[in-house]
């Protein structure tokens, strides 16, 4: 049986914040969602998190994981204080418990599969999660043999100029044989400058313990800070853009693109410069996306031509085109083969198959049927001061240009508007409405000014 623990309680005072630490985000998750992801894979029985400053706020941010259990940890006084928070949540848990913490988001699923069958295999009493880095000043060092068994950990400021030319540091990521570990977590002092418990000192009551060193030394960065999140980002960002190059898709300028790992993305895709694509998204296979978009939330077909726009919480057919500079949100549904051209705003509209809405054009509250034609400057005048209405065209309707279409408005198939109408009335199937003033011309007429 494992239980995982994660460390959950400090507010992370250097970020600068009222928001507790754990809960800042990467890449549109928070840090401690990104860390019960990555260890979900290994299937624990338990998952506890430990909470501390607004936990409240920790707890509500976490509704969508039922399973977690919250453990107090009124005062924080440090790693090995947090851990014996855990005594009567597992008092008969008999396993290994992996203790995590809520501020390193970038650990591989792989990664605490190994730590976690490193310890396993080798029956240990505790397994380090180590890392070998270039330039260690300030961490503590880790010693150990030649069978990767630990001798001791001697913090920075007591190591000799020997001692620091040792590269391998403590991550802070543990894995325990939870009744061993149960046994002396009573016996933790306080004897030191913070007057806090460390977790580091259980592992000298125990042994076996061994370290297991991390491939990619990156993984175990902790943030403190917002320069450290956005360092967290970039490496993140470069394991999205590798992984979908590595799988078909066409990145042309990776460093000015940004993309979410919850987004899915087809093959032979090609994502433009300066395109960032977030949230549940879905990009299909042949699509052309950017330059110069933001997609958030939404479904885009195959073979879609999309460029200078954005897309919110919505879904584009295949064969679309899309752009530049259209705007399309909440929930707006445009149908296959459809046109929606330069400063179109769609907003909880749709469009049926091979409709065209090309220019200089608001439809909101709109459903629109197939092969349907919208001329330029036609707006769904959807809102009344108070309510929203709704607009309805049918199939193979035209639109003319410059038209004014009042809602609650139904217009028919085949129907007609002309050019410069206001639509205030319903449009009956195969009928052309005209809804203008008659011009008038009076020869001669200048203004004052230009009489005299």
């Amino acid at each position: 049986m494992v239980a995982v623990a994660i460390l959950a309680a400090g507010k992370g005072t250097r970020m600068r914040s009222d928001l507790p630490k754990v809960l800042h985000l990467l890449g549109g998750r928070s840090l401690v969602e990104r860390v019960l992801i990555g260890c979900s894979d290994l299937q624990p029985e338990r998952q506890l998190v430990i909470v501390g400053y607004q936990a409240n706020r920790v707890k509500e941010a976490l509704l969508d994981y039922p399973d977690l259990e919250f453990v107090e940890q009124t005062q924080q006084l440090g790693t090995g204080h947090a851990v014996q928070q855990l005594l009567p949540y597992l008092a008969d848990f008999q396993g290994d418990l992996l203790v995590l913490n809520g501020d390193v988001p970038l650990l591989r699923p792989e990664t605490l599969k190994a730590l976690l069958e490193t310890h396993q295999q080798h029956q240990n009493a505790a397994t380090i999660l180590t890392a070998q880095i270039q330039n260690p000043q300030g961490y503590g060092r880790v010693f150990c043999d030649s069978s990767n068994l630990l001798k001791e950990i001697i913090e920075d400021r007591d190591c000799t100029a020997t001692q620091r030319q040792n590269r391998r540091v403590n991550a802070g990521i543990y894995c325990f044989n939870w009744q061993k570990l149960q046994a002396v977590l009573p016996q933790l002092q306080s004897n030191n400058s913070q007057q806090e418990y460390y977790i580091t000192d259980a592992v000298n009551f125990l042994s076996p313990v061994m370290v297991y060193d991390v491939a990619d030394d990156r993984e175990i960065l902790g943030i403190n800070d917002r320069r450290q999140l956005a360092t967290a980002y970039q490496i993140l960002q470069s394991r999205i853009k590798d992984y979908w190059m590595a799988a078909g898709v066409s990145i042309i300028d990776p460093d000015s693109v940004t993309i979410d790992d919850t987004v899915k993305i087809g093959v032979d895709a090609i994502i433009e410069p300066q395109t960032h694509l977030r949230g549940n998204t879905t990009i299909g296979s042949g699509s052309r996306i950017g330059p110069g978009s933001l997609i958030e939330n939404s479904q885009v077909g195959n073979n879609v031509t999309l460029m200078y726009s954005v897309v919110v919480d919505s879904s584009i057919g295949d064969n679309a085109n899309i752009g530049p500079f259209a705007h399309i949100r909440q929930q707006a549904q445009v149908g296959a083969a459809c046109r929606v051209g330069n400063f179109v705003e769609l907003k909880k509209s749709s469009l049926g198959d091979r409709t065209n809405v090309a220019h200089l054009s608001y439809l909101g509250d709109a459903t629109i049927g197939t092969q349907v034609n919208i001329g330029a400057g036609t707006i769904a005048v959807n809102y009344d001061g108070k309510h929203k209405h709704q607009t309805t065209i049918g199939n193979f309707a035209r639109i003319g240009s410059n038209n004014t279409l009042v809602a609650p408005l139904n217009i028919g198939a085949h129907a007609t508007t002309a050019a410069g109408s206001t639509i205030v009335n319903d449009v009956p199937d195969d009928c052309l409405a005209i809804a203008r003033s008659h011009q008038t011309i009076k020869p001669g007429w200048r203004p004052k000014w230009h009489q005299e």
